[in-house]
């Protein structure tokens, strides 16, 4: 009687180490772990990088990225509703002495965020109706949407059991002015982030 080959289990990778092999396949493409699953979004077009572009400027006009605070872009923010769970905001406003504030997947500490902000895309939901919850429960205090699909900015403040318990929603030919906890007092025109004009 011979003895049959043995074949070992084929181990199932987790979703931190499939979300590190999508981000190795798709370059330039927004790999996220939301509520338990992959979300895989594509690079942004130019009008959508002209509103984070011009947000950019402003804060550091503003004095945001330098001092006590720095103005980044791509840089993930670990979630604490699930054990792998992290976003990758357009824009983030961080505390300047966030350097070893670092946790896994090379995320931070939503400790340190003062402010997320995501322009809208092809996964506008995910950023209108999930992650405010998320970024209420990791305590993140202003989260400001650019909902370019209905035209309007929503600045999202003081979170408490997530959710945040201030919306703000400012229309075209409206001003509006950021809390000043984000390290400076920014105002912005809403026709000029939604526009996105070169």
């Amino acid at each position: 009687m011979s003895a049959a080959a043995v074949e070992e289990p084929m181990q199932q990778p987790t979703l931190l180490e499939a979300a590190e092999l999508i981000s190795e396949q798709f370059p330039g493409y927004r790999v996220e772990i939301i509520g338990s699953q992959i979300t895989v979004t594509p690079p942004p077009n130019l009008k959508h990088g002209r509103s984070i572009k011009r947000f950019d400027r402003l804060f550091e006009a503003a004095g945001l990225d330098g001092g006590e605070t720095e103005v980044f872009q791509g840089i993930g923010i670990w979630l604490p509703n699930g054990p792998y769970d992290f976003a990758v905001p357009d824009l983030a406003v961080l505390d300047a002495d966030s350097d070893d504030r670092i946790l896994e997947h090379g995320c931070y500490d939503p400790a340190v965020f003062r402010l997320v902000l995501e322009v809208t895309s092809s996964n506008h939901l995910v950023d209108l109706k999930v992650k405010p919850t998320l970024y209420a429960e990791a305590g993140v205090p202003v989260y400001v949407i650019v909902d370019r699909t209905n035209q309007r900015v929503m600045v999202l403040t003081d979170p408490k059991d997530g959710e945040y318990r201030v919306h703000a929603v400012h229309h075209p030919g409206q001003s509006f002015t950021l809390p000043e906890s984000i390290g400076a007092s920014v105002t912005l025109s809403v026709d000029d982030v939604l526009t996105a004009k070169k």
